[in-house]
């Protein structure tokens, strides 16, 4: 063979190879959420002032690397196993087809727009994506400034956000239930090996 015929083989493995680092780059700088250790929940109010607060059981998900120094935020909950605090009839409530209706959608998925990590330093408005029971809307969540020098690792990283629930079709008990629903996160990430 010429060496004409061996110059495009080489060329198609140097960028072969070149793909699988970048992609193996990508892998290696996505920190997963510690779902043990994070915290999500959220608050409701009934029309004569009765407070419910739930939360969610299963949490999933990863801080990406963007590269350009942009971080962004994948956030996965079941609604399967959401729960009301100390009141099963509420929780039968939540998971039914008036609320997050978990049989049919049985997730939350919030994807964050890219961020500098200096966000979670001095708190701010994080933007993002969240699909909930199919709808997907543009929601701002509201990062607090973070108590240590690395957010996630060391502290919580501490946000909240206000949705309303009609936006997301769930029209069901307005005459009982009111239409915020106020968001609350504490994450913590995995911490690497040498972290």
């Amino acid at each position: 063979m010429n060496r004409r015929g061996r110059r495009p083989a080489c060329r198609i493995r140097v960028a072969l190879l070149a793909l699988a680092a970048t992609l193996l780059a990508a892998v290696a700088h996505a920190a997963a959420i510690d779902a043990a250790a994070s915290q999500v929940g959220f608050h409701l109010v009934t029309r004569w002032g009765q407070s419910l607060d739930g939360r969610f059981n299963t949490i999933r998900g990863a801080v990406d690397d963007m590269g350009g120094d942009l971080r962004r935020v994948r956030l996965i909950l079941s609604t399967s196993d959401v729960e009301i605090v100390g009141h099963p009839g509420y929780t039968r409530f939540a998971r039914g087809s008036g609320f997050f209706d978990a049989e049919r959608w049985p997730l939350v998925e919030f994807i964050s727009d890219p961020y500098p990590p200096e966000l979670l330093q001095t708190g701010g408005a994080l933007g993002g994506t969240l699909r909930m029971r199919g709808v997907q809307r543009r929601e701002v969540f509201v990062l607090q400034p973070a108590g240590c020098a690395r957010p996630g690792i060391d502290c919580d990283v501490v946000a909240s956000g206000r949705v309303r629930r009609g936006d997301y079709g769930m029209r069901r008990w307005r005459v009982a239930l009111g239409d915020d629903v106020r968001f609350s996160l504490r994450m913590r990430l995995r911490a690497e090996p040498g972290q």
